[in-house]
């Protein structure tokens, strides 16, 4: 007897059941299934998708700057047995760094295997653009010197498609056009070691959605717009702090 091929919905509600458990590889496993069998994502699939990925790299994110730390701290000290330590605690951070690439690798073979050629133009192809971008700076944070600034261009490359795509196609108040811009912000400070082009990409859109404020949208989207304002402005505020201290050592 052939196997029984899962509806859509069931898919969606064994989804958010893995989300619920906080179980991301089961509710990845889930969206894949829905990709395979369905093709393109509902914006609710697309959102859990993202979820998924984000809480499993942030979690690996997290664990290799503590690995990555207490490396740093332990090979600062001259004792044999230092030494020793630290190559233990370099082992367990390779092992971080394998998980974390190959999740971030994952989802960047989904996107190009499957999402990126479904995506209508306007906000789905922003939304996947943004995340190919995001999850090659994840890998540029942590690769070895070439394979850095391979992945560095790979993820400029995306953010530049999906920013010139989101100028042209989302209202500046769009909250993935602003999603994209803080990220995108956030790649030129931490990646390219530019927080004068991180200031000058994010005070753009921050200036933009300000002017184009109003009551026409609809309360969820104007949450979700002030929300990523209010973490624009802050990485601004420090931004713009780092550079006049720069300024002042000079």
């Amino acid at each position: 007897m052939p196997a029984r091929i899962i509806s859509r919905d069931e898919y969606l509600l064994l989804a958010k059941v893995a989300e619920e458990a906080e179980r991301y590889e089961d509710l990845v496993a889930q969206i894949k299934g829905l990709t395979q069998t369905y093709g393109a994502l509902t914006i609710e699939e697309r959102n859990l998708l993202s979820v998924a990925y984000k809480n499993i790299t942030n979690s690996l994110r997290s664990s290799w700057r503590v690995v990555d730390s207490l490396e740093k701290l332990e090979s600062a000290r001259p004792s044999a047995q230092s030494k020793h330590q630290v190559s233990l605690i370099r082992r367990q951070r390779a092992r971080i760094e394998k998980e974390l690439t190959d999740a971030c690798k994952d989802i960047v073979k989904l996107l190009n295997d499957s999402l990126l050629a479904t995506a209508k133009p306007g906000e789905e192809t922003v939304f996947y653009y943004k995340l190919k971008g995001d999850y090659y700076r994840y890998l540029a944070e942590f690769a070895q010197q070439q394979e850095r600034s391979r992945y560095s261009d790979l993820s400029l490359a995306a953010y530049k498609f999906a920013y010139k795509h989101a100028l042209a196609m989302l209202e500046p108040t769009h909250p993935t056009r602003l999603g994209l811009a803080l990220n995108f912000a956030v790649y030129y400070h931490d990646v390219r070691k530019s927080p004068e082009r991180a200031c000058h990409l994010g005070k753009h859109a921050f200036d933009e959605a300000v002017a184009c404020l109003d009551d026409s949208s609809s309360m969820q989207v104007m949450r979700d717009s002030m929300m990523i304002l209010q973490l624009l402005r802050d990485d601004l505020v420090i931004w713009s702090s780092e550079m006049q201290r720069d300024a002042v050592s000079k």
